[in-house]
């Protein structure tokens, strides 16, 4: 089933749109209100956060690695070049600076550019209604405009009861 959801910052203009789709003939048990939480606190986790990896960091420890045997071998050599003044220690401390800013660098290099990554849903109120025509569809529309929400998306899913039931919220949102 299509849903048609819009994003508030503040709870009162959630309420309004409620009120304005119930006003629109919506009815109750199709409409769902909740709080979508920021990026990365899901919990969906057990030691919390959304993902094992950030998106677009798949690569990333491919790059550290690479990165970790340049800058060592730069690093130890310069501190080779600097053993007159720094000692023995010099190569060493060298090696060891040059590996941690290589891998930084390098993994830095292996991830993907913001515009690669598929845009996620921000947090605030989300009202959602589960529609089932064209014409519900294009009112459900024109009543949340009239609202002001900072998003509107289209999305497939169940609203039961009131309650989203398979609502992701890491799934990349259809704006409308």
């Amino acid at each position: 089933m299509t849903i048609i959801a819009a994003r508030f910052e503040q709870q009162d203009e959630a309420q309004r749109a409620v009120v304005a789709l119930q006003q629109a003939g919506a009815p109750v048990a199709q409409i769902s209100t909740f709080y979508v939480n920021p990026a990365g606190q899901h919990d969906l986790y057990p030691i919390g956060g959304d993902r094992d990896e950030s998106p677009g960091s798949e690569d990333s420890d491919k790059g550290s690695a690479a990165g970790m045997g340049v800058g060592g071998a730069v690093g130890g050599a310069a501190g080779l070049a600097t053993a007159p003044v720094t000692g023995p220690l010099g190569a060493v401390v060298g090696s060891l600076l040059g590996a941690h800013v290589g891998s930084l660098v390098g993994s830095l290099s292996q991830t993907d550019d913001a515009e690669d990554i598929p845009p996620t849903r921000q947090a605030g109120m989300l009202v959602a209604v589960s529609i089932s025509s064209q014409d519900e569809e294009q009112r459900a529309i024109d009543t949340l405009r009239t609202i002001g929400p900072t998003h509107l998306e289209r999305a497939k899913g169940q609203i039961v009861e009131g309650d989203w039931v398979d609502f992701d919220p890491l799934s990349s949102p259809n704006f409308i």
